[in-house]
């Protein structure tokens, strides 16, 4: 059971650098699904299978699903050729050695669980919910509010500046267009 964690801890590691050293964001995003899914197997291993879930609906779906359209939003403008570029099978080569590195860790994690029940209490999701929007209600609405917060900055970060022009001047700029031609 150690080399397994060991294994997906080092795979986490490897995506995790990778998705901050990377000058691609689509690359960057896939290599972080990937550090997601290698800390879910982590949870797992350590006997929380709910938090793992969690782990890849929540973060590994939904957030990256909302990241993947801020990035298509951000690039409007971006040519045909660049987003070829991007679907050449030789930018999926590392996430998906990674990813097959995960699977037969996973595999191998499952076959080598005991089947008997696991000591503790469960809790069900119902209690985890009435928790979150309860107790914790205050940092479920602080992480909202810092997603929002990046989206909105990312907008206005990634937008393309119009070049102003006065009502008044842009008729006086005609009017010395038309005279010089």
């Amino acid at each position: 059971m150690n080399t397994i964690f060991y294994i997906a801890a080092a795979v986490a590691l490897i995506s995790t650098g990778l998705a901050i050293t990377g000058r691609n964001a689509i690359h960057a995003l896939l290599f972080l699904i990937v550090s997601l899914l290698a800390i879910s197997i982590i949870f797992y291993i350590l006997g929380a299978p709910f938090i793992a879930a969690l782990e890849i609906i929540i973060y590994a779906g939904a957030v990256m699903v909302l990241f993947i359209f801020v990035i298509m939003m951000l690039n409007v403008g971006m040519e045909r050729e660049t987003e070829n570029r991007w679907l050449r099978p030789r930018m999926w080569i590392v996430p998906v050695i990674l990813s097959f590195i995960l699977l037969i860790d996973f595999i191998m994690m499952m076959k080598g669980m005991p089947h008997h029940a696991i000591s503790g209490r469960i809790i069900p999701p119902k209690q985890v919910g009435i928790s979150l929007f309860s107790t914790y209600l205050l940092g479920a609405e602080i992480a909202g509010m810092l997603l929002l917060a990046g989206i909105v900055g990312a907008y206005h970060l990634g937008r393309q500046k119009k070049k102003v022009i006065h009502r008044f001047l842009q008729n006086e700029d005609d009017e010395i267009n038309n005279t010089i031609q």
